[in-house]
């Protein structure tokens, strides 16, 4: 690229733990803007958010914790590009950016083998019983009962963007019957996935794993409700790489208490990092990972290099993967 810099201050408010930090494509941020700042720890508040970025024309967003509100932007009147590294977008308010003429990129797709991956794993944790067996033998067990096998069992996807698409995949390949709920459901989408497409219900009820792969948006907030954990079966379980919001919390957290259903994988969480005595950390039947989904070496090596790669585009005129136009 020209030696130019066609930013004059980028600002990353929120590399914390830091990803983007010490990588080759900090150089490469850095080498867009005139000046840099950059910040190791969270933002507490709006107030604390704007104070980082009122003076910036360019921002990389790291951490969904910081909220990107209509009062934050309006508070940023220089910026112009906002990156998120990531896939997710519910903490910003694209309408707001688009009144402002501020563009929005994020970095999609780039994770969605490893999330996947995950998702599959925290199945196999919970019904093969890896960390209570883990346990059990660290205090001088051995023998315990059966555990459950996933080899012939029905794994409902919910959500069938690339995540989803991956875990049908992966569902598949271990020898599941696969059955997946999307909001554009159509016989074209079922063919090409070799899935059939089934109402909420109807997934809930017949499901031996339920895993959850949607965005977070008003439509997908609270999406999995009482009534569905209700229909689910005693033996089934349900795993959560999405976001912690998509699920109603409160009924899963009863669910589970109550043994209504075999147990759960949950990544996501509706309060990040999960609040010290969460009544999920005293659950025998819950595997606990700490929003990791996504965080495998190379995947985030990608999605890095997308969201500087995004500050690129825009500068050369051409912006990629564009959530939300300025004007």
């Amino acid at each position: 690229m020209p030696n130019q810099k066609p930013f004059s201050l980028l600002v990353v408010p929120d590399d914390e733990p830091p990803v983007l930090f010490g990588t080759p494509y900090e150089a490469r941020a850095r080498a867009l803007s005139k000046d840099t700042e950059w910040h190791f720890d969270r933002p507490a508040n709006e107030e604390e958010s704007i104070a980082r970025m009122k003076d910036s024309d360019a921002v990389i967003n790291i951490r969904s914790s910081v909220q990107f509100t209509r009062r934050v932007l309006a508070a940023c009147p220089k910026l112009k590009l906002l990156s998120v590294w990531g896939t997710g977008i519910d903490h910003v308010d694209l309408a707001a950016a688009v009144d402002l003429g501020i563009t929005v990129c994020n970095t999609p797709g780039y994770g969605a083998p490893y999330v996947a991956e995950h998702a599959l794993t925290m199945a196999l944790a919970v019904s093969r019983q890896i960390v209570q067996n883990d346990r059990y033998i660290r205090e001088g067990g051995w023998t315990r009962g059966f555990i459950n096998e996933l080899y012939g069992k029905t794994l409902g996807v919910v959500g069938a963007g690339a995540i989803g698409q991956r875990m049908i995949q992966l569902g598949q390949g271990i020898g599941m019957n696969v059955i997946a709920w999307t909001v554009n459901a159509s016989q074209e989408r079922a063919a090409s996935y070799g899935v059939e497409f089934v109402s909420l219900e109807r997934l809930f009820r017949e499901s031996d794993v339920v895993s959850l792969h949607v965005a977070l948006s008003k439509e997908t907030n609270k999406l999995i409700k009482a009534e569905h954990l209700a229909v689910m079966k005693p033996t089934s379980i349900l795993v959560n790489t999405a976001r912690g919001a998509v699920v109603d919390e409160a009924a899963l957290l009863e669910t589970l208490q109550q043994n209504h259903i075999a147990g759960a994988g949950l990544d996501v969480f509706e309060a990040e990092p999960l609040p010290a005595g969460h009544p999920f950390l005293k659950l025998d039947n819950v595997v606990l990972s700490p929003h990791a989904g996504g965080m495998a070496y190379n995947g985030t090596m990608r999605g890095l290099e997308m969201s500087v790669e995004n500050l690129e585009a825009f500068a050369a005129g051409s912006p990629t993967y564009v959530l939300a136009k300025g004007i």
